[in-house]
């Protein structure tokens, strides 16, 4: 069974950088797009990024533009998250997926695959 593991998250200052790392297992993620998502608690799960499978496109949510980066690494079979100048705002449950597709919003849809989210809190 498809496996996704988050990692990476933790208590930052504003202005802190965290990287985040979704490890998959029992399958390549090179074949797959993957999406990260937050969710802050008493909001709902937004879409924040996403990597193609194709050519390595990436789409950002407006609200991290310039700020995050998601990349992969296929010899580790890991999707990355760098996030920097990080904002109380960012504070969230961040999750990765997979199984579905990106949109160009930094969205990702019908992800079939779920990890199981890593603690992002951004305070002073």
């Amino acid at each position: 069974q498809v496996q996704l593991v988050e990692s990476g998250g933790g208590l930052v200052q504003p202005g802190g950088s965290l990287r985040l790392s979704c490890a998959a297992s029992r399958f390549s993620l090179d074949y797959y797009a993957i999406g990260w998502f937050r969710q802050a608690p008493g909001k709902e799960r937004e879409g924040v990024s996403c990597i193609s499978s194709s050519d390595g496109s990436t789409y950002y949510a407006d609200s991290v533009k310039g700020r995050f980066t998601i990349s992969r690494d296929n010899v580790k079979n890991t999707v990355y998250l760098q996030m920097n100048s990080l904002k109380p705002e960012d504070t969230a449950v961040y999750y990765c997926a997979t199984g579905g597709i990106c949109g160009y919003n930094g969205n990702y849809y019908y992800p079939d695959y779920w990890g199981q989210g890593t603690q992002v809190t951004v305070s002073s």
